[in-house]
């Protein structure tokens, strides 16, 4: 093997000032880095990624947040190479989900120290994340979410961007189908947002769920009806803790397989960006993805 490669979004809301110190770290720590690359352009990182597993680096040590994580996986999903992942970004909801410490030095200590394990992976068609896909309200949101806006305010400008997003927003009708047949097809009149959740945390910090997991072979798919005033402020109310779903204004699901089909059709936020629409279905890719945790992360079982 030719060693790790280095590869950080200088873009990403911390990943400037982390290039050199985690080049130092990582160095100290006895991790052999083969090659490094400081991106100052975020649209480069999907192919640097690229030519670094066909290079045959392993691992790839990727600096920046959730959507540098969600255009890198598409070149790591069913490969050898191993994700190590180093939190740089607002949100790090795929850090949070793998119990990834946020500070620079313990990531770094992660990588050198850590375990292997297999997670899974959502797929929008063939396009694969790692978090959630969803369309309606957060759609909006992702609109408001400005860098600037990110950059100030840090991960507050998730629930921010989400209560503008509100106020402005058309329901839509929706129809979900599921090819395993483990639940009835349902159809909508009235809805604010459909989600797809693969991982558990999105948003800086929200659970898509309770008991939802990024090694459980499931998605978990939730949708939530315009109702009463009073009901939505409940669904706003849960969001943190994932119990939401609990609430009469939304139904939730859980299955490996979901086609969902809107009225018209529509975007689709994929972990932050807007890289697909309606009708799409949606899947899991179990064990897609090997990636470097900590040794007391309990987030997924041991690579096999």
């Amino acid at each position: 093997m030719e060693g790790a490669a280095l590869i950080v979004n200088a873009r990403s809301r911390t990943g400037e000032k982390a290039f050199e110190r985690a080049l130092e770290l990582l160095t100290s720590m006895g991790v052999r880095i083969g090659a490094s690359f400081a991106l100052s352009d975020p649209a480069r990182l999907a192919e640097t990624v690229h030519e670094a597993v066909t290079g045959g680096h392993d691992p790839i040590i990727l600096g920046g947040g959730d959507g540098s994580v969600s255009s890198a996986v598409d070149f790591l999903a069913n490969h050898n190479s191993t994700l190590g992942l180093l939190p740089l970004g607002t949100a790090n909801d795929f850090a949070r989900t793998l119990e990834i410490p946020s500070s620079l030095e313990a990531a770094c200590a992660a990588i050198a120290q850590g375990k292997v394990v297999d997670v899974d992976l959502g797929l929008v068609g063939d396009n694969y994340y790692v978090n959630v896909a969803s369309v309606g309200l957060s759609v909006e949101a992702t609109r408001s979410l400005s860098p600037r806006l990110k950059k100030s305010i840090g991960p507050l400008a998730y629930p921010v961007a989400a209560m503008t997003a509100f106020f402005k927003h058309e329901p839509f009708v929706a129809r979900l189908s599921f090819p395993e047949r483990d639940h009835e097809p349902v159809e909508y009149g009235r809805l604010l947002q459909v989600a797809v959740g693969n991982g558990r945390f999105y948003g800086g910090g929200m659970v898509v769920a309770p008991g939802s997991g990024i090694d459980d072979r499931a998605l978990d798919i939730y949708a939530i009806k315009l109702g009463r005033r009073r009901d939505l402020l409940g669904v706003a109310r849960y969001l943190k803790s994932g119990d939401f779903v609990k609430n009469a204004s939304v139904d939730h699901f859980r299955s490996p397989k979901v086609i969902l089909t809107t009225e018209p059709e529509l975007p689709i936020n994929v972990d932050g960006e807007l890289v697909a629409r309606t009708p799409q279905r949606f899947s899991v890719a179990a064990n897609a993805l090997r990636v470097i945790v900590p040794q007391d992360s309990t987030a997924a079982r041991m690579d096999r």
